[in-house]
């Protein structure tokens, strides 16, 4: 029998003792949105429903990665072939929806999420529109470009109601044709321009396409309210914070970054609420 995508939401609760409250929405506050790299790739098989209905329940945002089928259809998938994630074997660009829903998606991370498909980007969609929480922010990591896939996904996304709610990085943080394609599809897409380093700050803040700006270093409080000043927003990603770094998330929460993205969410969010208790 296939596995519930919230199967995965009462052992989480169970193992970590957590209680939902609800999250900090609003942009350019003290508090970061924390974004589950892959969904929970830690506690569910990355990139399937199961763990992203489980991150909009506990309230973590999700980052997902974006490629196509053989027959040209957006689906959630890392890596170029499907060998590391499904128990099938080649390339994505190879195969078919059809083929890729035979697939299991669940049983490499655990016996019980048997069964677990690759989902389409549009089911994602779907499922983020039903669950009503309009609060969960979703990174598109693009994996691909073509003619029109820019146009498609923020088409799919208006159609669900769910635009608002992301921000385009992958290919778009260093291609600039790529983040005006997006602005194009749609003058309200959120896009994301890296600043690899401080030094790349100024170059990232006068990007006319983008209102997120995605650093790999940590912002001073200075270099973050020139940022908001802008009205773009900061997204605190790469090794300094993927892993468990409890001082560099403590230090991108105090430079006032707007998100943070992390291989390990529920330990960053205990950092803040432990921190939050002692302040």
């Amino acid at each position: 029998m296939k596995s519930s995508p919230c199967m995965i939401v009462m052992p989480i609760l169970f193992l970590m003792g957590f209680h939902a409250t609800p999250c900090i929405a609003q942009p350019m506050t003290s508090t970061p949105k924390i974004i589950g790299h892959r969904g929970l790739m830690n506690e569910g098989p990355e990139n399937t429903l199961a763990a992203f209905s489980s991150c909009i329940k506990l309230q973590v945002g999700i980052e997902l990665d974006v490629r196509r089928t053989k027959d040209g259809i957006l689906v959630i998938l890392h890596d170029e072939t499907l060998n590391r994630t499904t128990n099938g074997k080649g390339f994505l660009s190879d195969t078919t929806l059809l083929d890729l829903k035979k697939l299991d998606a669940g049983s490499w991370f655990h016996p019980s999420f048997k069964n677990e498909k690759v989902p389409t980007l549009e089911e994602f969609f779907d499922l983020l529109k039903q669950s009503g929480n309009r609060e969960t922010m979703v990174a598109i990591d693009l994996k691909t470009t073509d003619a029109t896939i820019e146009k498609e996904i923020v088409e799919l996304a208006k159609k669900h109601q769910v635009l608002p709610q992301l921000v385009f990085i992958g290919l778009a943080i260093s291609d600039p044709e790529i983040r005006g394609k997006l602005k194009l599809a749609d003058p309200g897409t959120h896009v994301a321009t890296l600043a690899n380093k401080s030094e790349n700050l100024e170059a990232a803040l006068n990007d006319k396409h983008a209102d997120w700006v995605y650093v790999r270093f940590i912002p001073s409080v200075e270099q973050v309210k020139k940022i908001h000043a802008l009205g773009k927003r900061v997204f605190l990603v790469g090794a300094l914070v993927a892993g468990q770094e409890p001082g560099n998330w403590r230090l991108g929460k105090g430079a006032g970054v707007d998100a943070i993205l992390t291989d390990h969410p529920f330990a960053c969010r205990n950092e803040f609420r432990a921190g939050n208790k002692k302040e």
